[in-house]
């Protein structure tokens, strides 16, 4: 299989097989430190991103927090 596909915040794209949450993150040109991932419907901490694959057919929704005041 040459790539993956998967529900990213709803939408479906086709990702690298053997991705991991924090590549997933990287590649989004996002800031770890400012998300919460949810995969499957289940919150991943961000010690398991590193380590934590996307399945093909996964659902991921990323929650970006915004500080203000």
């Amino acid at each position: 299989m040459s790539t993956v596909e998967a529900k990213i915040n709803g939408v479906r794209q086709s990702i690298p097989p053997g991705e991991t949450l924090l590549t997933l993150v990287g590649r989004l040109g996002l800031q770890p430190d400012r998300l919460a991932i949810e995969l499957d419907g289940k919150i991943v901490k961000p010690p398991a991103w590193p380590t934590t694959c996307i399945d093909d057919g996964a659902e991921v929704e990323i929650v970006h927090f915004v500080g203000g005041g």
